[in-house]
C-alpha cells in the first residue's frame, strides 16, 4: 500500500479490460475500441495509430514495431509461438544496395542520426496490417479512423510532448518540410497548443482505403523514395515493395518463479534476460529498493549484458550471434562472480558509440483474456528529422544503430536489419500470462525491464509503484541518476567507483497491466514520466 501523503497515483483497477498507454487520447481510443466489441489487437493498433499522430516526436508510421501477443485461446497462437506467446518483428531492413563497402569507399564511418542513410524501410504499417489480419476483429481502415481525426482536426499538445518537441527544434529546422509542419511560425508547439497534420491525414486515409500497399507500393512510397534519393540515399521502390515483418519465436528466462518473455534478435530483449539471470543469484531480502547496494548490482549486471549486446547483436539471418551462450546458467554464474558489493568492476572496454533515444509503448488486456504488449518507434526524437515531401511522414533513423565495420555482426548490409532497441515484454506464471509490460527509453529499455521486474518480484511493489520508482542508468561509462534517488545513494555509488551524474531527463517511461487470475481483477499502471493514463472497465 502506497503512502497517500506522498506524490504518486494508485493503480487503475477493472474486471473486464484494461489499457495503459503514454497518452490519454490513445488510451481512450483503445478503450472505445474494446467497448465497441474489438479485441486487444484491434485496440492496440488503433492506439498506436493515434500515438503516431499525437506523439510525433516518439513514434510514427515512418518507424518500426515489435509485438508480443498472448491470445486467450492458444490454438490461435500459431506455429512459432512459445507457450502460447506470439512474437512479431516489424522492424525494417536497409536498402538492398546499402553494403558496408559502399559507405567505407565514401569515407562514411558511422550512420549519422539525421542522415537519409539511417532510414531503414519502415515496418510499422506492415506489422499493423498482419496483426489485424491474423488476430484482430476489425479492419485496419476502421482502426485508423481515430488517428485520421487527430491528424485532420487537430490534437492538444500535452506537457511531455511539448518538452520533447522543444528539444528537437534544431533538428526539425534543418529540412523545409519538417519545419513547415512541426515548427509553425518557426517555433515548436507548447503545451495546450493545437496541432494538425493534414498531409499525414491524407496519407492515413489512403492506407485506410487501400491497405498496406498504399504505403509500400503506391504514391506514398514513391514520395518517400523521391525524398530520400534527392538527399543521396540508396532506397528504391523495390526495397519498399519487398518490405515485410515476420512472426518470430519469443525467448524467455525464469526469474523468481516467473517466466519473462522477450522478442529475439535483432531486438535487444536477450539483454533483459541476461541481466535477470545474473541478478537471480543475489539475495535482496534485506536490501532497500533505493539503496546503493540494489542499484550497484543492477548497474554491474547491465554493464556486463550491454557489453555482450554490442559484441554479438545483429540480424540473425546474417550471423550466428551466440545468444544461447550468454543466456546459459553457467554464463550467468560466471558473470555474477565478477560482481562485488564493495567496488565497481574495472572498465569493460570501449563504449558502443550508439546514441540514446526514445519511443512509445502500450499494453492491452481485453475481456476475453487476450493480452498484447506493443511498442512502436521512430528511434531518436522525430527520427531523422526528415519529413517526406508530401505525405507528412516523419522518417525514422533506426539505421543509425548500424556500425560501419566490415565483419561486425551489426555492420550495415543490403536488406539487413540493425540492432533494434525496442522490446515489448510479457510475464507468465505457471503457463498463464500475468503481465504484458514495457519500458520506453531506447537503450535504457533492458535496464528498465529488469528494474520493473525487480520492483515487482524482489520488493513487492504493485504495478504502479514499480513504474514510478526512481531509476538510474549506466551507459557508456556513466551512471545517470534521476532526482528521485536519495542523495546518499548517489554518493555511495560514486564511492564504489562509479562515475555518476544527474540524469539530464527522465529515464524512459512505461506501462504494464497485472492480471490477478485468482480474483478476476486487472490492475494497470502508467509511468508519470509521460503524459499517459491507464483505464479499464
Amino acid at each position: 500500500m502506497r503512502d497517500f501523503q506522498l506524490p504518486g497515483r494508485s493503480a487503475a483497477f477493472s474486471t473486464n479490460a484494461m489499457v495503459a498507454t503514454s497518452h490519454p487520447r490513445a488510451t481512450l481510443t483503445a478503450l472505445d475500441i474494446l467497448r465497441s466489441g474489438g479485441n486487444a489487437v484491434d485496440a492496440a493498433v488503433a492506439a498506436a495509430g493515434v500515438l503516431a499522430v499525437v506523439e510525433p516526436q516518439m513514434t510514427g508510421i515512418g518507424g518500426d514495431c515489435f509485438v508480443l501477443y498472448a491470445p486467450a485461446k492458444s490454438a490461435k497462437a500459431g506455429p512459432l509461438a512459445k507457450n502460447g506467446v506470439v512474437g512479431f518483428n516489424g522492424s525494417g531492413r536497409a536498402p538492398k544496395a546499402a553494403e558496408t563497402e559502399w559507405y567505407v569507399a565514401r569515407g562514411i564511418r558511422s550512420m549519422e542520426e539525421t542522415s537519409p542513410h539511417s532510414v531503414t524501410i519502415p515496418g510499422a504499417i506492415d506489422a499493423w496490417h498482419q496483426l489485424v489480419r491474423d488476430h484482430g476483429t476489425k479492419s485496419l481502415g476502421e482502426l485508423l479512423q481515430p488517428a485520421i481525426d487527430c491528424a485532420e482536426n487537430g490534437f492538444v499538445v500535452t506537457p511531455r510532448v511539448a518538452l520533447d518537441w522543444a528539444g528537437n527544434a534544431a533538428k526539425l529546422a534543418k529540412t523545409e518540410t519538417s519545419k513547415a509542419i512541426f515548427l509553425p511560425g518557426g517555433k515548436p508547439l507548447k503545451a495546450g497548443d493545437i496541432h494538425r497534420n493534414p498531409q499525414l491525414a491524407a496519407t492515413l486515409k489512403s492506407i485506410a482505403k487501400q491497405g498496406r500497399d498504399a504505403f509500400y507500393t503506391g504514391a506514398v512510397a514513391q514520395d518517400m523514395v523521391k525524398t530520400l534519393n534527392r538527399m543521396g540515399a540508396l532506397h528504391t521502390m523495390e526495397d519498399f515493395a519487398a518490405a515485410t515483418g515476420e512472426y518470430v519465436t519469443p525467448i524467455s528466462s525464469n526469474y523468481r518463479g516467473y517466466d519473462v518473455y522477450e522478442c529475439p534478435p535483432n531486438g535487444q530483449g536477450f539483454v533483459v534476460l541476461e541481466m535477470l539471470n545474473i541478478l537471480q543469484g543475489f539475495d535482496f531480502d534485506d536490501v532497500p529498493p533505493l539503496s546503493s547496494k540494489r542499484f550497484h548490482r543492477q548497474i554491474e549486471a547491465a554493464r556486463l549484458a550491454y557489453r555482450d549486446r554490442d559484441v554479438v547483436l545483429g540480424d540473425p539471418r546474417f550471423a550466428n550471434l551466440g545468444v544461447e551462450k550468454v543466456l546459459s546458467p553457467s554464463y550467468a554464474q560466471e558473470m555474477r562472480a565478477r560482481i562485488r558489493d564493495d567496488r565497481a568492476m574495472p572498465d569493460l572496454g570501449p563504449p558502443s558509440g550508439i546514441g540514446h533515444c526514445d519511443t512509445v509503448y502500450l499494453c492491452v488486456v481485453d475481456r476475453d483474456g487476450n493480452a498484447i504488449s506493443f511498442i512502436n518507434s521512430l528511434y531518436k526524437g522525430f527520427g531523422t528529422g526528415i519529413t517526406s515531401d508530401t505525405t507528412g511522414i516523419v522518417l525514422h533513423n533506426r539505421g543509425s544503430c548500424f556500425v560501419v565495420e566490415p565483419g561486425h555482426p551489426n555492420t550495415i548490409g543490403g536488406a539487413k536489419r540493425p540492432l533494434n532497441t525496442i522490446i515489448p515484454g510479457m510475464l507468465l506464471k505457471d503457463g498463464k500470462v500475468v503481465m504484458p509490460f514495457g519500458v520506453m527509453g531506447g537503450h535504457y529499455q533492458p535496464t528498465g525491464h529488469a528494474h520493473l521486474i525487480g520492483n515487482l518480484l524482489d520488493f513487492g511493489m504493485d504495478v504502479q509503484e514499480s513504474l514510478e520508482a526512481p531509476r538510474v542508468f549506466a551507459y557508456e561509462g556513466v551512471v545517470e541518476i534521476e532526482t528521485g534517488v536519495p542523495a546518499e545513494t548517489g554518493r555511495e555509488l560514486a564511492a564504489l567507483g562509479h562515475t555518476t551524474k544527474p540524469a539530464a531527463g527522465p529515464h524512459g517511461g512505461g506501462q504494464a497491466v497485472w492480471i490477478d487470475h485468482a480474483r478476476g481483477v486487472l490492475s494497470g499502471g502508467t509511468d508519470p514520466r509521460k503524459d499517459g493514463v491507464a483505464l479499464g472497465y
